[in-house]
């Protein structure tokens, strides 16, 4: 479609079922797994066991004792002889490694044979990037197939520990997440604060996008005159922000050398459900005085987007066609097309090709 074109478009008739397999989730921040902790998540409706043992080892399961069903991440590390740690379910003791083999079934006398190393739960690969934790969930659960990519990492990880970590469930499928997250048109009505920006404040935006690795971004940019919370950075703040499939999101900021990150994830929990995180680094000064109020500012945008996502559930229970603008709803439509992209290509094993070309896209905010 021509630049300035606006013709209007429907969503897939597809949209808001099913995910993306054959890639990476976020799932936790390092900091949520110390040594000898083991937490019970969902992750695409699956309940997963992601955990890290005594030893430091980072490792996922499926949350199921194959024996009688119960969760394994209510039991707790067993030292074996050649000294692995195991995970022992809490309700008959059987033991398994991190690679999903069991390593013990304590019920079994001597004189019964059996392999127990052939039982199996699923293992999950995990891997830890940036003070992040991801895990790759493959499209076929029978097999053992090895992440065929690392996981993502982010410019701007700077100053230590994140300044601000936020968390909220959204009561939608990650699609509706996804779009709700990068609709450039929203603001002006569901985040009106006097620090921002008012509805009286609109005019119009022209921006220039790129394709980027299972994604696009807004090329940086000076942020936008009617958006106040920039100015407490002072300077001259320069804005890029990148979307990557399956629900990453991050604005890249820098003031002269000063960095900002604001990094969203989308975890889908399960069809109904999805996981908010929103984390920021910073070694500008202003998050030494100014944190609790950016903190502050921050929650009140997650939760006016989440009470905007419980609202627009009262219209998507009817099921109704979706009706997609350009350019505002360009966005939503490459999402589409890249999560198109990204199924043909794992199936049909061969590399993605990313469908965003380079354009402007210009609309009111």
């Amino acid at each position: 479609m021509a630049e300035g074109d606006s013709k209007p478009g429907r969503a897939d008739s597809k949209f808001g079922q099913g995910f993306l397999t054959d890639i990476w989730y976020f799932a936790a921040l390092s900091s949520d797994l110390p040594r000898g902790r083991m937490k019970r998540h969902e992750l695409l409706g699956e309940p997963v066991l992601l955990g890290r043992s005594n030893g430091g080892e980072l490792f996922a399961l499926r949350d199921i004792c194959p024996h009688r069903a119960s969760p394994l991440s209510a039991g707790h590390f067993h030292r074996e002889a050649d000294g692995a740690e195991t995970v022992e379910c809490p309700y008959h003791g059987w033991r398994f490694r991190a690679d999903g083999a069991c390593a013990a079934i304590p019920s079994l006398v001597d004189d019964q044979a059996m392999d127990v190393s052939r039982i199996r739960v699923r293992r999950y690969p995990v891997a830890e990037s940036q003070g992040l934790v991801f895990v790759w969930v493959a499209g076929d659960a029978r097999a053992a197939a090895e992440p065929s990519e690392p996981p993502p990492t982010f410019p701007g990880v700077v100053g230590g520990g994140p300044k601000l970590v936020d968390r909220m469930d959204f009561a939608a499928h990650i699609d509706h997440a996804v779009v709700g997250l990068m609709d450039p048109a929203h603001g002006p009505y569901v985040h009106q604060q006097w620090w921002w920006r008012s509805k009286a404040s609109q005019h119009e935006k022209a921006k220039r996008f790129e394709p980027r690795e299972a994604g696009f971004a807004m090329v940086r940019h000076e942020p936008s005159k009617n958006s106040r919370a920039y100015a407490i950075l002072g300077g001259e703040p320069l804005t890029e922000i990148t979307f990557r499939i399956p629900g990453l999101r991050w604005e890249h900021v820098t003031v002269g050398k000063r960095q900002v990150l604001s990094l969203t994830c989308l975890t889908p929990v399960n069809d109904r459900t999805t996981r908010i995180t929103q984390i920021v680094w910073s070694d500008h000064p202003a998050f030494l005085f100014l944190r609790p109020f950016i903190k502050a500012g921050a929650r009140a945008f997650l939760r006016q987007d989440g009470d905007m996502v419980n609202l627009q559930n009262e219209g998507l229970k009817y099921d109704p066609s979706l009706l997609w603008i350009d350019d505002a709803d360009r966005q939503a439509k490459w999402y589409q097309q890249l999560k198109r992209e990204w199924t043909a290509s794992r199936r049909e094993g061969r590399p993605f090709a990313n469908p965003v070309e380079p354009v402007t896209l210009r609309w009111r905010s």
